[in-house]
């Protein structure tokens, strides 16, 4: 089917209507939609319309309560606590941002846990906007496992992203995003819905052996980056997004995709640092010098800006597959 050219407004605009229609609240389709809207304009297709169907029949199935609301509690003063109500993690989120980022101010550092959640979205556009708020931003988000320990083969940790944000005197310096696998899940997905191979070192079969093909990689386990560095990893961001957050575990979380078992319920977790109370008031210059160093060199550059250059590329019309807007509007 051919492509349709989209505005980023008309792409939120069509998200939303797509998740109201399968039965979420305004404010959950509401945010959900922006999440859908930043993915497209920084060109991160697997975290954009392609998963908008995959929400609303979520939400349809009962994997997703596309009604929660959810509830946010202070335990200790720089402590926020968000019970998603096994809801989308956007809405939440958004629910205990600014108790979140006023306890970093008033304490100097402050943290903030989501537990009964689902996918996020981008984990950078999170750091990205607690960097926006002038605070240094860490967060981490588990997932369903899908990458099994080194000389293991059953998965123990899903692809498990971090992120960090870091604020300078006119907004985020740098965004660095990154997961435990060599690839998004979500890029894999994207492969075998559209048909095509994927790269040599990403995923392995259900057998242990590496493969090109997008369907038995599903069936399989995803490569960790760096080997044991990136399973380390993907493990610290299990103890941060599922032991602190009192989340499922990604080995016993129901998967993201498809629509077997119930609500995942997994975590997220956010720390969030007011940059000049541990710096002495000289955070800011010591980021610029850094930042200046490496884009001070040809041909290098600072994580997360190929993102930002895309928003250039995006700011007018976006090529849509005709067919996924297709499926989107069915719920409409």
């Amino acid at each position: 089917m051919p492509y349709m050219m989209m505005t980023l407004d008309g792409i939120e605009t069509l998200a939303r209507d797509c998740l109201i229609g399968a039965g979420a609240s305004e404010t959950a389709a509401a945010s959900v939609a922006r999440s859908t809207r930043m993915a497209e304009r920084d060109g991160v297709r697997s975290h954009g319309l392609m998963y908008v169907p995959i929400y609303a029949e979520h939400v349809q199935c009962g994997k997703v309560n596309g009604n929660a609301t959810p509830l946010v509690e202070q335990p200790k003063p720089g402590a926020v606590r968000v019970d998603a109500g096994s809801g989308f993690a956007h809405p939440a989120i958004d629910a205990g941002f600014d108790a979140f980022a006023g306890a970093a101010r008033d304490n100097g550092i402050g943290v903030m846990t989501v537990f009964n959640s689902y996918n996020c979205g981008v984990l950078g556009h999170h750091a990205e906007r607690i960097a926006e708020a002038g605070l240094l931003g860490l967060c981490f988000t588990n997932a369903p496992a899908s990458i099994a320990p080194i000389g293991g083969s059953k998965p123990v940790i899903g692809t498990n992203p971090f992120a960090l944000g870091v604020p300078g005197g006119d907004g985020p310096v740098f965004v660095i995003d990154q997961s435990a696998s060599a690839i998004a899940k979500s890029e894999i997905m994207l492969r075998n819905r559209e048909g095509e191979a994927i790269e040599p070192g990403w995923a392995l079969d259900a057998e242990g052996n590496e493969t090109l093909d997008a369907a038995e990689a599903l069936k399989g386990s995803m490569v960790p980056s760096g080997g044991a560095k990136g399973f380390g990893a993907g493990l610290m961001v299990e103890i941060f997004a599922a032991c602190l957050s009192g989340a499922v575990l990604g080995k016993d979380a129901s998967p993201f995709s498809g629509t077997v078992g119930g609500p995942p319920n997994t975590g997220q977790c956010f720390i969030a640092v007011e940059p000049d109370a541990l710096s002495g008031g000289g955070f800011g210059e010591r980021v610029s010098a850094l930042a200046a160093a490496i884009t001070d060199q040809d041909g290098a550059r600072l994580p997360g800006s190929r993102r930002v250059g895309a928003r250039a590329k995006t700011a007018g019309e976006i090529a849509v597959d005709g067919g996924l807007i297709e499926r989107i509007r069915a719920f409409v």
